[in-house]
Order: C-alpha cells, then structure tokens, then sequence
C-alpha cells in the first residue's frame, strides 16, 4: 500500500441500474479512476485527505460509442480532512458504465431489491438477510464496503430511508434523531 495526498472527486450517474458514484483522484503522481463500493455512499463533492492505494492497474470499457482507457487505483484506507463542492470543470456530463456491469461474475441482488415492497419496509427477515451480522442496526452503522454492490447499495438505501445520515469523514452512518 502507498499512501498519498490528494483530492477525490465524486460523480453520480444515473445508469440503467440507478444511480452510481465514480471518482477521479488527483495526486501528486497522477490522476486516477476509482470505482470502489465504497464511494457508493458517498455525496457528490470534492474530498481532500490521505488515502492507501493498494493497487493501480490499467481497464477500459466501451461507452458512447467510444474505447476509454483509463488507469485505476484500488483504495484501501481513507483519512478525509476537508469537503467541498465539485468545481464546475468536475461537474462535465460524462458517460460511464455502471461498475454492477463489470463485475466478472454475475451477482445475485438481496431479497430486498427482488422484492416489490420498498426497502424501508421490509419484513424483518428480508433485513437480516441484507445486513448480515449488522442486524440489528445499532445508532452508528459502519457498511462493509467488501459485499457485493448490489447488496452494498441496498444497505445504503435502507439507511437513508430509515433516517441514518452518512459522515464521510468518519465514514459511518448515524441515526438522525
């Protein structure tokens, strides 16, 4: 792991899944794709602080009729100390694949998005089934990043519909009273 300064701008997309967050970091060695899970929880904004990249490594995709390639990197730690708003040159309408559609292996969504009942009222076993060993909820929630997406952004949904604001500097979410 590396740790370096920099800024991460995060974007939201409304794709043919919803709506997803992808950032751009910007470093002293270079700029950088993320796509993370994590950044799912995110608001758009420009986050300054150090962050662990564990990896960085070349993709491309095809979007808008056009071949990107573009160098990611994988981070593991983040220690946020500032948040801004997106400047207007980050605020450009871009065109990305949603990262559910790059996934190697075709995941299977928690009952909760299968289901035709919101996921603020669902049953208590379908939450259990969506938390895991987070159920049940306590008034600080820290969302494993490392599920997969689908189920990471139902978990999210959940939290925002049942009250829960999300603190990016602390990196959890807090039940509003």
């Amino acid at each position: 792991m590396i740790k370096l300064r920099g800024t991460l701008n995060v974007r939201t997309i409304n794709g043919r899944n919803g709506d997803f967050n992808v950032g751009r970091l910007a470093t002293e060695i270079g700029e950088f794709a993320v796509k993370d899970p994590e950044l799912e929880q995110y608001d758009e904004g420009r986050y300054e602080g150090d962050f662990g990249i564990d990896q960085i490594y070349p993709t491309s995709y095809v979007a808008g009729g056009r071949m990107v390639m573009e160098v990611r990197a994988r981070i593991g730690l983040w220690a946020l100390d500032g948040i801004d708003d997106l400047r207007p040159e980050d605020e450009a309408p871009i065109t990305e694949p949603d990262p559910v559609d790059e996934s190697p292996v075709p995941v299977t969504p928690p009952a909760s998005e299968t289901d035709d009942e919101p996921v603020a009222d669902a049953s208590e076993d379908t939450l259990v089934t969506l938390f895991g060993t987070l159920w049940p909820l306590c008034d600080e929630v820290k969302l494993d990043p490392t599920v997969d997406r689908p189920r990471f952004r139902a978990q999210k949904d959940h939290l925002k519909s049942t009250g829960y604001k999300f603190r990016p500097l602390d990196q959890v979410w807090v039940k509003e009273s």
